[in-house]
C-alpha cells in the first residue's frame, strides 16, 4: 500500500472518531437540565432576615461562587430591593475587596423579579418576570444555560409548593431569633430530602446541601 494512502486513511478515522465523540457529548449536553437551586440565609429557629446572619468574607465568597455557577436568580419585589444595595458598592472607592467581587458578580448576573407593584426596573441586569412563576421557571429550563437561583423567601415557599425545586441550599447561622419571618411555615405538603453535603464556615454557620427526592 502507498504509505500517503495508510496515512489519509488514519487520519480520516481518527477525524471520524473525534467528530463522533464531539457528537455524543454535545448530545448529551443538549439533554441535560439546569437545576433550580433555592439558596437562602436563616437561624438555627428557620428565621429569614436580613440583618440575621454573619455577613463576612468567607460568606461573600461562597455565594460569590454560586452566583457565578448560576445565569439567573428570580426574586420578590422586597428583596429586589434590598440586592440594589450592591449598586453603590461598586461606586464606592472605600468598599472592601470581597464586598466589592461579590457585588461586580451580583450586578452582572440576569436579575428577573416578580412584582404586582413595580412597573420599571433601572437596574440593566434586572428585569419583571412575564409570566407566573411557574410558566418563568419552565421557560428558562427549556434554555440552555447555567443553573437557575432563587433567593426571596416567598418565591421559594411558592416553587416548593409547585414542585419546582431540584436542591435546597440553606445556610444555618448560629443564632436564635426567636421572631420573624419563618421561611418554611407555609409549605402545603412534605418534602422529601436527600442530604448532599454540608459546608462549615469558620462563623459557625453552616451550608445544607439538599437535594429533592
Amino acid at each position: 500500500m502507498d504509505p500517503s494512502r495508510f496515512i489519509r486513511k488514519k487520519l480520516i478515522c481518527l477525524i471520524v472518531a473525534n467528530w463522533l465523540k464531539i457528537g455524543g457529548s454535545m448530545q448529551y449536553n443538549q439533554n441535560s437540565k439546569r437545576k433550580v437551586i433555592a439558596a437562602i440565609n436563616m437561624t438555627v429557629d428557620g428565621i429569614c432576615d436580613h440583618t440575621a446572619g454573619i455577613a463576612d468574607e468567607e460568606l461573600h465568597n461562597h455565594y460569590g461562587k454560586l452566583l457565578s455557577e448560576s445565569d439567573t436568580i428570580l426574586y420578590g419585589r422586597k428583596t429586589y430591593q434590598l440586592m440594589e444595595y450592591w449598586r453603590s458598592v461598586i461606586k464606592d472607592p472605600s468598599s472592601k475587596k470581597y464586598e466589592l467581587d461579590f457585588a461586580l458578580i451580583i450586578d452582572k448576573i440576569q436579575k428577573i423579579v416578580f412584582s404586582n407593584t413595580l412597573t420599571n426596573l433601572n437596574w440593566d441586569t434586572a428585569k419583571l418576570a412575564r409570566h407566573n412563576l411557574k410558566e418563568e421557571i419552565l421557560e428558562l429550563k427549556e434554555k440552555d444555560g447555567r443553573n437557575i437561583l432563587i433567593g426571596s423567601p416567598s418565591l421559594i415557599v411558592a416553587a416548593t409548593n409547585l414542585a419546582l425545586i431540584d436542591e435546597y441550599q440553606l445556610c444555618i447561622h448560629p443564632m436564635i431569633m426567636g421572631s420573624g419571618l419563618k421561611l418554611f411555615k407555609n409549605i402545603e405538603n412534605k418534602v422529601d430530602l436527600k442530604l448532599l453535603k454540608t459546608i462549615a464556615l469558620k462563623s459557625g454557620a453552616i451550608f445544607l446541601y439538599y437535594k429533592v427526592i
